[in-house]
């Protein structure tokens, strides 16, 4: 009688750990986030197979922006557009390499996840350490209400592009140095941070009225260059947003409504 409650106590030790076993079995995983697409759909293209002297300053790419780091979503400095709005990039560019100057592209395609990015920024008040470049003048709580961030852009829709003007030949641009002073955007150009640009009055992606493409402010060679900058890309279909004198958009739009998500990376548009 005394090896009965033995020989009880390991069956059901046993057959506790089988239960134990089955349970792991049949329990449901853990459901997993959708993967992000990483192809563009047809229609998209790579500028540089369109237009390889179009000069392009991917700065998303780099930490040189307004939230001091690399944004989501740009794996590597290569502009994506729909093709009708790169083609047209390629008549405009054909027209002002005979006058000896140069389209530069700082952004082209954005996707979701990029916007995103700045939208979580901009609701971060503790993070300005770019303030003293991109937007000295304006309250970070403000960005939302004054139109500068917006949960939805344009650019994700494909045929937005984000550029300015170089006079040829184009003197190299040095790389920014993270934690290196910070000098207004709207400050004189030789006190802005270096860009082989034409002077617009301000450098890309102030965040100021200065950067409204009328503002009466702007005069002289600066007012210019942005009349000459709008009037080239007007004659080959592309539209303006006034608040931005480098922000462009190719008319009609490819896909008006849809606003993607695939990554700034050559296998998107190659599939290599």
């Amino acid at each position: 009688m005394t090896g009965m409650p033995t020989a009880l106590r390991a069956l059901a030790t046993a057959a506790a750990a089988a239960a134990l076993l089955v349970g792991v079995a049949v329990s449901p995983a853990p459901a997993q986030a959708p993967d992000r697409p990483v192809k563009a759909p047809e229609g998209f293209v790579a500028l540089r197979a369109v237009d390889p002297t179009i000069i392009q300053e991917m700065r998303y790419t780099t930490a040189h922006t307004f939230l001091g780091e690399r944004v989501d979503g740009y794996r590597q400095p290569v502009c994506i557009l729909t093709r009708p709005a790169a083609q047209a990039l390629h008549r405009a560019q054909q027209r002002l390499l005979r006058q000896g100057y140069s389209l530069k592209v700082y952004d082209c395609y954005r996707p979701q996840r990029a916007v995103d990015h700045f939208v979580r920024w901009a609701k971060d008040p503790d993070d300005q350490s770019m303030k003293g470049e991109f937007y000295p003048r304006v309250d970070k709580s403000r960005l939302f209400e004054d139109g500068y961030i917006a949960e939805k852009s344009g650019h994700s829709r494909g045929s937005t592009v984000d550029l300015t003007l170089v006079r040829l030949p184009a003197l190299p641009t040095r790389p920014y140095r993270p934690g290196e002073r910070l000098a207004p955007c709207f400050a004189p150009k030789s006190e802005r941070f270096p860009d082989n640009s034409v002077d617009m009055g301000t450098g890309y992606d102030c965040f100021d009225t200065l950067s409204h493409t009328d503002d009466p402010r702007i005069q002289g060679v600066q007012r210019a260059n942005r009349l000459f900058l709008k009037r080239t890309l007007a004659e080959v279909g592309f539209v303006n947003l006034p608040e931005e004198w480098w922000h462009f958009t190719h008319k009609p739009e490819l896909f008006p409504d849809t606003y993607f998500d695939f990554p700034v990376d050559r296998r998107a548009v190659t599939g290599r």
